[in-house]
C-alpha cells in the first residue's frame, strides 16, 4: 500500500506543484492575465503539437493495439454525456444551466492535466498512447459540446447547424489534432527518422509544453469564484471528480482494461474539467460563471481525486 501511495505522490504532486507556483505567480503579480494568455496560447499552438507529433514518432507502440481503451473512452464518454443529460432535464429548469452543466460532467482537461499526469505515470511509451487517445476522444468532446451547449442561442442567425460548422472547422484546423494526423502520416510512409536540428529543436519546444501549461493553469485559478461555488456547481463537481472515475473504472474493467491502458483510462478522464469548456459555454450563451466554478474547483480538488484514484488502483494491481 506504500508503494501506491508513493506512486499517486509521484504522478500527481509534481502537477500541482506546478499548477500552485503559476498561482503563487499570479498573486505576487508576476502572472498577468496577457502573460497567460499569451503563454497559454504560445503551448497551444507550437509546444504541445511538437509535443504530441514527436511522441508519437518516436514510439515504438503498436497503436492496433490501443482500439480496445479508445472504444471504452468513447463508450465511457456517451454514457457520461447521455447520463447527465437525463439528470439536466429532470433536475435542472434553466437551459442556460443545463449545457454547462452536462459539459463540466463528461468533458475531461486531457490535453494538460491528463497528459502530465501520465507522462509521470508511464513515460513515453504511456505518453503516445495518451496522445492517441486524446486527440480521437477531443473531437467528440468537441462534438457533443455543441450539441448540449445548443440549448440556448444569443440570436437568430446563431443556429445548430451554424455552431456545428463553426466546431468542425475548429476541430480540424486544431494544432494538436493536425500534429496527431501528420504524426500518423509520417510513421505510415517510409520516410527517414527525424534526426538533428528539426528533432532537437522539436525536443526544446515539447519540454516546454507541460510544465509551461500547469503554471498557466495555476496562474488562472480564482479562489473566490470556486470557494463561492454554487449548489449547482457542486453537484457538477462531484460527478466530474467523483462519478466520471468510477464509471471508467467499471466500464474499464468490463472491457478487461488492466496495466497502463487502465491507467490512462483512469487519468484521462478523472482529470479536472477541461479549460476549453468556459470558453465554449462563454461563446454559446451558456452561464459562464457556472462553467468558471466548475473549472476552479475541479481543477483544485480534482487533483487530490486523482491521487487517491491511482493509489487505490495501484494497490488493487491494476494500474
Amino acid at each position: 500500500m506504500i508503494d501506491a501511495i508513493v506512486f499517486a505522490i509521484t504522478i500527481v504532486f509534481p502537477n500541482l506543484a506546478l499548477m500552485w507556483l503559476g498561482f503563487f505567480m499570479q498573486r505576487r503579480g508576476e502572472a498577468s492575465q496577457s502573460f497567460i494568455d499569451q503563454a497559454s496560447s504560445f503551448v497551444f499552438n507550437y509546444c504541445l503539437p511538437c509535443l504530441l507529433f514527436f511522441s508519437v514518432v518516436d514510439s515504438d507502440v503498436d497503436y492496433g493495439q490501443q482500439v480496445k481503451l479508445i472504444f471504452v473512452g468513447i463508450l465511457v464518454t456517451f454514457v457520461l454525456f447521455f447520463g447527465a443529460e437525463l439528470y439536466a432535464k429532470r433536475f435542472i429548469k434553466r437551459p442556460a444551466d443545463q449545457g454547462v452543466f452536462v459539459q463540466g460532467i463528461f468533458r475531461s482537461n486531457m490535453a494538460i492535466i491528463g497528459l502530465a499526469t501520465v507522462a509521470n505515470a508511464y513515460g513515453e511509451r504511456g505518453l503516445s498512447i495518451g496522445a492517441v487517445y486524446m486527440g480521437l476522444v477531443t473531437i467528440l468532446f468537441n462534438i457533443l459540446a455543441v450539441i448540449t451547449l445548443s440549448r440556448v442561442s444569443k440570436n437568430v442567425d446563431d443556429t445548430l447547424i451554424s455552431r456545428s460548422i463553426m466546431i468542425l472547422k475548429k476541430v480540424f484546423t486544431n494544432p494538436l489534432i493536425l500534429a496527431l494526423l501528420s504524426a500518423f502520416a509520417y510513421k505510415a510512409l517510409p520516410l527517414p527518422p527525424l534526426t538533428g536540428v528539426i528533432h532537437t529543436t522539436g525536443d526544446l519546444l515539447a519540454a516546454v509544453a507541460l510544465p509551461l501549461a500547469l503554471i498557466c493553469a495555476g496562474a488562472s485559478i480564482d479562489l473566490k469564484s470556486m470557494l463561492s461555488a454554487s449548489g449547482l456547481s457542486m453537484q457538477a463537481s462531484i460527478g466530474r471528480i467523483v462519478i466520471a472515475p468510477i464509471i471508467a473504472i467499471a466500464i474499464g474493467l468490463a472491457f478487461g482494461l488492466s496495466g497502463v491502458h487502465m491507467g490512462v483510462l483512469f487519468l484521462m478522464v478523472a482529470s479536472p474539467a477541461a479549460a476549453a469548456s468556459y470558453v465554449m459555454a462563454k461563446a454559446m450563451g451558456g452561464n459562464d460563471v457556472l462553467a468558471a466554478n466548475i473549472l476552479a474547483f475541479t481543477t483544485v480538488v480534482g487533483m487530490f481525486g486523482m491521487a487517491f484514484g491511482a493509489a487505490a488502483l495501484r494497490a488493487l494491481g491494476l494500474m
